[in-house]
């Protein structure tokens, strides 16, 4: 193979990855302790201590702000209501983290044929989010929803940022049995 085939392999390779990191599917999970149908009203539990392991999410308020309001307009839209007064039935917390993956395999999906010497390593941000309901009276998980995919670039660019959460959480909390 020349060298210039070589290097416009590479090049779409390349283009492929960064284009389908941007639309990388998010995999979401959930684990139910409970039946929760008796819960009814939420409010906020204790603020996460914990780094995200991205100094950029870490304490900015923009992220924090983003994450809440769209849990609380999914929760709303599954008969949940904010508590504003009195105990709650549930706490909710989430936790965000950010580590950086190596996927070995998504460079010798992009090349339909691959040579030892042209293959390599794809890293890439993984993001994942947590979001609990904690039954505040026992302190037990009652649910426990998260998300997971490729944060690559958008903790850079706001709207991108935004949108990404916005879908996390609604995937996380479509997930979430009715109180019905």
């Amino acid at each position: 193979m020349s060298a210039r085939l070589k290097i416009g392999a590479l090049i779409i390779a390349a283009a492929s990855i960064w284009l389908g990191a941007g639309c990388a599917t998010i995999k979401v999970s959930s684990y139910v302790g409970a039946d929760l149908r008796p819960y009814r009203t939420y409010d906020w539990g204790p603020p996460d201590t914990w780094s995200t392991g991205d100094p950029r999410l870490d304490h900015n308020r923009f992220f924090d702000e983003r994450v809440r309001a769209q849990i609380e307009a999914q929760l709303a839209r599954r008969g949940f209501e904010k508590n504003v007064s009195g105990q709650p039935d549930l706490l909710v917390h989430y936790h965000a983290s950010v580590s950086q993956e190596i996927d070995i395999r998504q460079l010798d999906r992009s090349l339909s044929h691959c040579a030892e010497r042209d293959c390599g390593p794809f890293t890439y941000d993984k993001g994942t989010l947590f979001i609990d309901l904690v039954d505040p009276h026992t302190d037990t998980l009652i649910w426990r929803g998260w998300a997971e995919g490729s944060v690559d670039g958008a903790i850079d660019n706001q709207a991108w940022m935004e949108s990404r959460i916005d879908a996390a959480v609604a995937k996380i909390l479509a997930r979430l049995p009715g109180r019905l």
